[in-house]
């Protein structure tokens, strides 16, 4: 456990409507914080995250995994429910105002500054903390998998805090 994350947000889901924590008790939690405009980072770990609920075969049914915005500016309802659609028709997209988004960084305890990019069209990137959390059914922190685990290590470690063995 990790006394210092104390799972809390109320945002929009990419479907415009109100979401807790709570919304989803009786699932376990997959979380990861990112932005739609992010090149390298939050395609990948989204990609990975899904190579994971495939191998989870039947328990991925009891997690619901959530990409939840740290550039609310850009991060509509609408652009999360087209980016998420396009390649990760699992996720379900949270955002909302900057209150409420930094409201939910703090409490998961992640990093997130907007810094100049003359590489974006907008001028702007989002360097973030690439970590996803874990959370119990009851919406508590499980456990959290650092960027440089790889696909099989995390489902591994999900079979084993779910309490389900590999098949």
């Amino acid at each position: 456990m990790n006394p210092n994350v104390v799972p809390r947000y109320e945002l929009l889901d990419h479907h415009g409507n109100s979401v807790t924590e709570q919304h989803f008790t009786g699932r376990y939690q997959l979380v990861f914080f990112g932005f739609t405009h992010c090149r390298v980072v939050c395609p990948t770990a989204l990609t990975k995250l899904s190579t994971v609920l495939d191998d989870l075969g039947p328990l991925a049914d009891r997690i619901q995994p959530l990409y939840v915005s740290v550039d609310p500016d850009r991060d509509t309802p609408e652009v999360m429910r087209a980016f998420l659609e396009a390649d990760h028709p699992r996720f379900l997209g949270l955002t909302g105002g900057t209150e409420a988004t930094e409201a939910a960084r703090t409490a998961f305890r992640v990093f997130a500054t907007r810094k100049a990019d003359p590489d974006d069209p907008d001028g702007y990137a989002v360097p973030h903390t690439a970590v996803t959390y874990l959370l119990d059914t009851d919406a508590t922190y499980l456990a959290h998998f650092p960027d440089v685990l790889e696909a099989t290590e995390i489902a591994d470690r999900i079979r084993e805090l779910c309490g389900t063995s590999a098949t």
